[in-house]
């Protein structure tokens, strides 16, 4: 399972009176990576993968610990943890190499923007998705 590697910056203002990342910030830091990771590496030149819109069904959100300003970017890791007939679902880690601050996930819904309805991910984009998509546990 390949994993989608996002660097993202910290900027100034997005820390609270408390000198650390505000809680909600984080949740931009995951739209930055899943935009990056659903729409800049869509499969094929041209292709109307992802970009007829999508829309976010769900967060959930574990904050592990702190994430104070500095001016070296924090590492956001993305896979897919599912993959159902119209939507799918997203984890990441917000880490450096020797720590997480964040473990979160999201389901994303594709959606038809001119239609303004949901729709069913394509045969292209569900090829896309496998390559990150993680492996079952083992049964026991």
């Amino acid at each position: 399972m390949a994993r989608h590697i996002y660097s993202c910056p910290l900027r100034w203002s997005d820390m609270d009176a408390f000198g650390h990342v505000n809680n909600v910030v984080f949740l931009r830091y995951l739209e930055e990576a899943r935009i990056d990771f659903m729409f800049r590496l869509a499969p094929g030149d041209g292709s109307p993968s992802f970009a007829g819109g999508s829309v976010v069904a769900r967060h959930e959100i574990d904050y592990l610990r702190p994430l104070v300003h500095r001016h070296r970017p924090v590492t956001v890791e993305s896979w897919v943890t599912k993959i159902g007939a119209a939507s799918l679902t997203i984890a990441y880690e917000v880490k450096d190499p020797e720590q997480v601050y964040v473990r979160a996930s999201t389901v994303v819904v594709p959606y038809n923007l001119a239609e303004e309805r949901p729709r069913r991910i394509s045969a292209e984009e569900k090829l896309f998705l496998q390559e990150y998509l993680a492996e079952e546990p083992a049964a026991v």
